[in-house]
């Protein structure tokens, strides 16, 4: 199957994370759920960041990680993107420089990652930041920097961390709309980590919800809306989307 599909456990004291995800290719699923459910320990056990204690990680028929065969690719060679809360710009560098900076990471000759860099800030809308510095850039021209040059490496799978919960409320509206059109045309798969509804129903194809380190319900947003399994489902989804 291409996408990812993952079982989870991570163990801490006090929290155990054991969970099944599966993100079919093409396809947006929103991870959901209350501060300490689980989420960012799934993200980081997905990237490799964080340690299974079992389980496996396999994106397009490859096998990232499995703990009873042994197997664990380390993050930086995994096919995976991760766009974060914080952009993690280089501060020192052009936005054009940014995006190269991935690119040469695949070991493209420095002229030429600048040359795919220019044309992907174009062809995103960005082209007239090029020679700014992230220090210049408003948070949601950051944030979309920050999504073109993660998908200028053309992972296989990106992972959205709460991507748009440091931007100011008034510009969110507009900045999704900017991501869906990025994911829309990535053939990849995706999972994005929020707290807002608003997001899921913006971006994502599917939501699952989380609660303590376990899988609650998973489904269409308008299903789990309509009929929801537990009162955490209702309370995360019980907001008035379009105000």
């Amino acid at each position: 199957m291409s996408g990812l599909e993952a079982a989870l456990r991570v163990e801490r004291p006090g929290f155990r994370l054991e969970v099944e995800l599966t993100v079919p290719a093409g396809r947006v699923v929103a991870l959901m759920g209350r501060n300490g459910a689980g989420k960012s320990t799934a993200v980081s056990a997905i990237a490799g960041v964080e340690p299974l204690d079992g389980g496996r990680v396999v994106v397009d028929g490859v096998t990232l990680a499995d703990v009873e065969a042994g197997v664990a690719v380390a993050p930086e060679h995994r096919p995976i993107g991760v766009v974060q809360q914080q952009a993690a710009l280089f501060p020192h560098l052009s936005v054009l420089d940014n995006v190269a900076f991935g690119l040469r990471t695949m070991r493209l000759h420095r002229r030429a990652a600048r040359d795919r860099a220019d044309g992907l800030l174009a062809a995103a809308g960005l082209g007239a930041l090029r020679d700014r510095r992230p220090g210049s850039l408003s948070g949601g021209q950051a944030a979309r920097v920050a999504l073109v040059r993660t998908l200028a490496r053309e992972p296989r799978l990106i992972l959205l961390d709460e991507p748009l919960a440091a931007i100011d409320a008034e510009l969110r509206p507009a900045l999704r709309d900017a991501v869906r059109e990025h994911l829309a045309a990535f053939s990849g798969s995706a999972l994005l980590v929020t707290h807002d509804v608003r997001d899921a129903e913006a971006l994502a194809d599917e939501v699952i919800v989380l609660d303590a380190g376990r899988v609650v319900q998973r489904g269409p947003l308008e299903v789990l809306r309509a009929d929801p399994a537990v009162p955490i489902v209702r309370s995360l989804l019980d907001v008035d989307v379009h105000g």
